[in-house]
């Protein structure tokens, strides 16, 4: 008997239907050997991680990869900041997925001081350079920024520290996010202002509610990658984002409350 409340039976009913139009996206993107670049962002807590998991939970291991860096090595530190990203670019017929991404250079390190002025503003300046050599080359990018409000936050990193099953997500960092948050905000709106492109546009995400974040970028995704599903659709029909759940970024968004100051 399915005790689950009738929500949640609906919640995964769509996220299954999404799943299989996942497959066959994988499936085309194999076929037509295909370079997909999906980069993951946003403050600590906003749910990059369940996101990530509902898109490849169900998809071939061998021919996608969920890219997650630990903190640089001296090497890293003594190299081109880009170096240490490349290796993990896709191949053709591959998905990438970044947890966070070289735009650690424009959030976390500028604010926590792990970057010099000059190393952040040469970061800003250069990235949509490197980015459009990326696309020039068969790379297709796609930006997710995950936004979410100071008091969800709060609670996401309250239940980080009771729950037991979620003790690994716990970095020192998280107990600066809340202190540091305007700081965060700043650096999120300078990001976004000066890395936003028309060739590599960033989609905001309002991730309060994790559920219908995680469906709705996976209905954008499906819709950015162009998929021709008709053939494979098994009867399911793709539903529209809900375009107050993902959006592209607009410059009014800084001042007009869009997003979470």
């Amino acid at each position: 008997m399915n005790t689950d409340h009738p929500d949640l039976i609906h919640y995964k009913k769509l996220m299954h239907d999404l799943q299989i139009k996942l497959v066959h996206l994988q499936s085309h993107i194999i076929r037509n050997e295909l370079q997909l670049l999906i980069i993951f962002e946003g403050r600590d807590s906003a749910g990059k991680d369940g996101a990530i998991k509902r898109i490849t939970e169900h998809l071939s291991p061998r021919d996608i990869r969920v890219v997650a860096l630990n903190k640089p090595t001296e090497r890293d530190k003594n190299s081109w900041y880009f170096q240490r990203y490349t290796d993990y670019l896709p191949s053709r017929g591959e998905m990438v997925l970044f947890n966070r991404s070289w735009y650690n250079r424009a959030g976390v390190e500028p604010v926590m001081g792990f970057c010099t002025e000059h190393e952040y503003q040469r970061f800003l300046h250069t990235v949509p350079t490197f980015e459009q050599m990326l696309m020039e080359s068969g790379i297709q990018i796609v930006k997710y920024y995950l936004d979410i409000s100071k008091p969800e936050q709060h609670k996401r990193l309250e239940d980080r520290r009771t729950n037991p099953l979620k003790q690994w997500k716990i970095s020192p960092i998280d107990q600066l996010a809340q202190d540091q948050w305007d700081d965060y905000s700043k650096a999120r709106d300078e990001m976004l202002s000066r890395t936003h492109t028309d060739k590599t546009p960033w989609y905001i995400v309002n991730a309060n509610n994790k559920k219908r974040a995680r469906l709705n970028i996976i209905r954008h995704l499906l819709q950015v990658i162009h998929v021709d599903q008709t053939q494979e659709n098994n009867g399911h029909t793709l539903q529209q984002v809900d375009s107050s759940i993902v959006f592209p970024f607009s410059e009014s968004h800084l001042t007009d409350g869009t997003l979470y100051s």
